[in-house]
């Protein structure tokens, strides 16, 4: 420790720095030190994986056993389950219940990703643009085709806003479709940026708290950003999944 903060104190006064917070992002091979291939499985490969693992765990296993007198992990799926049907119907309409499995499955997905991403030792999946766009794309891909099976050519009249003077129109129309398109590039950016960015200012602190002299302030600094931490993760998971509603309801109700 000694040694960290002589050379963090010997770096803060050349003008550089000893830790590298963005190193955490970095996709390695789980066993050995290879190049990362198509079938690699790696440090991102294991927390989808574990992920994909507590979902399962409370929404199936720990409602195998149901009672009037739910336990607790009863309870934290029922809770789940309430929140996001609720979210839906509120957001889709009853039209869009039909999909409500979907948009849990999203939900869960990325909240217990973004949670499991603040275990020590961790590594944050919802990070990589590369998980982010998919889920992103996967969302844009099901609403446009749905809203083309469920409406035909009339799907079109999302871009076309018919409340606005003639004139406009046309301008408008343009404006909404490139809006339209752009919609996964900021679907996926939201998550994976704002996770990135906190979990990148923790790293920063960390390294600051090798530094005896503001090493105390560091670790307070550390407190309060995992603190915000964990309420991001959560709020993150909640505008994806709302975002999606609001795509949803688009596809089933085209029309301005």
């Amino acid at each position: 420790m000694a040694t960290e903060a002589q050379g963090v104190e010997h770096a803060a006064e050349s003008g550089g720095l000893v830790f590298h917070p963005m190193d955490q992002f970095i996709v390695k091979p789980l066993f050995g030190d290879g190049v990362v291939g198509m079938f690699t499985v790696t440090n991102a490969t294991l927390w989808l994986a574990l992920t994909v693992l507590a979902v399962i765990a409370l929404m199936v296993m720990g409602s195998s056993k149901r009672s009037i007198v739910p336990t607790r992990t009863q309870s934290i799926g029922e809770l789940a389950y309430g929140f996001v049907y609720k979210m839906v119907e509120d957001v889709a309409g009853k039209d869009g219940l039909k999909y409500f499995p979907y948009i849990m499955t999203l939900f869960m997905f990325i909240v217990f990703a973004n949670f499991l991403a603040l275990l020590p030792m961790s590594f944050s999946t919802t990070s990589h643009f590369a998980v982010t766009v998919v889920l992103a794309l996967a969302v844009f891909l099901t609403v446009t085709v749905l809203g083309f099976i469920k409406n035909g050519t009339a799907f079109l009249g999302l871009f076309w806003v018919s409340s606005a003077p003639l004139a406009l129109r046309p301008v408008l129309a343009i404006i909404e479709l490139i809006s339209y398109f752009v919609r996964p590039v900021s679907h996926s950016i939201r998550l994976a940026g704002n996770i990135m960015a906190g979990h990148a200012v923790i790293k920063v602190f960390a390294g600051f708290a090798a530094i005896a002299a503001i090493s105390p302030l560091s670790i307070v600094a550390i407190s309060a950003m995992y603190g915000l931490e964990v309420l991001v993760a959560f709020i993150q998971a909640y505008v994806f999944t709302i975002l999606t509603c609001v795509y949803l309801k688009d596809a089933l109700h085209p029309s301005h």
